[in-house]
């Protein structure tokens, strides 16, 4: 018997900056097969040889993709359960923000980053939850925003593409609940990752990814009868505006 086969996996989309990146440390620490995908090649071949240098009684599974290709996310989920056999937990995180207002933002901004939010969601779903359904296992994460449940300014088709995010979280709980396959919304406020990049916000006004990678850590270790269904955290000053 292949002994990496008793090891649970988890899949994380966009995994080498920000919350999937915390969220990925995060789970290979706590001796999970880890696999992950993002568009730049050089950072998954760093994050491939750390964490298999690190852990390397575990299997690491890397893909560049492009998730906002439909195409190309499905191929990334099929070689994932080709390689693995199956997913025990999925992270939906990808995404991206562009700012701007709706009536002033560049055009194609609302398809890129709705492609990107949300798309990129609904379709690895699609591909990896049969499986887990199959198995009457598995745990799946909407990593949203607080923007998903508040507007705010300048935040535009972001905000939108948030919120059908959340959409999607919540109609993914209604029809897996039955299913014994859990389904959790994490709703973050102002992360210290890249979005922020170039502000002159102190560090200490953000919350760090690690907190986050911590709090679906401890969601995914709760008994096989509870779900969590949604976790609203912000910095203790409140959201940035």
């Amino acid at each position: 018997m292949n002994p990496l086969k008793s090891i649970p996996t988890i899949l994380i989309s966009g995994c080498t900056k920000g919350i999937g990146l915390a969220i990925a440390k995060m789970f290979a620490a706590k001796g999970f097969n880890v696999a992950g995908c993002a568009r730049n090649p050089e950072e998954l071949k760093d994050l491939f040889t750390d964490f298999s240098m690190r852990y390397p009684h575990q299997k690491f599974f890397m893909e560049v993709c492009d998730v906002s290709n439909k195409e190309l996310i499905k191929v990334f989920a099929k070689d994932v359960l080709a390689e693995f056999g199956k997913v025990d937990v999925l992270v939906n995180n990808a995404g991206l923000f562009l700012p701007g207002s709706i009536l002033e933002e560049t055009e194609g901004d609302f398809e890129k980053q709705f492609l990107t939010n949300v798309s990129s969601a609904y379709h690895l779903t699609r591909v990896i939850a049969p499986s887990m359904v199959k198995n009457q296992i598995g745990h799946i994460f909407n990593i949203c925003s607080t923007a998903s449940i508040t507007a705010y300014s300048n935040g535009g088709s972001y905000c939108i593409s948030k919120h059908a995010m959340f959409g999607l979280n919540q109609v993914l709980r209604e029809e897996l609940k039955d299913k014994k396959v859990k389904v959790t919304a994490i709703l973050p406020g102002a992360t210290l990752t890249d979005s922020w990049s170039g502000t002159d916000l102190p560090e200490e006004r953000f919350m760090p990814a690690d907190d986050i990678a911590k709090l679906v850590f401890n969601a995914y270790e709760l008994s096989a009868q509870t779900n969590v269904e949604q976790i609203i955290v912000r910095p203790i000053l409140g959201d940035i505006n």
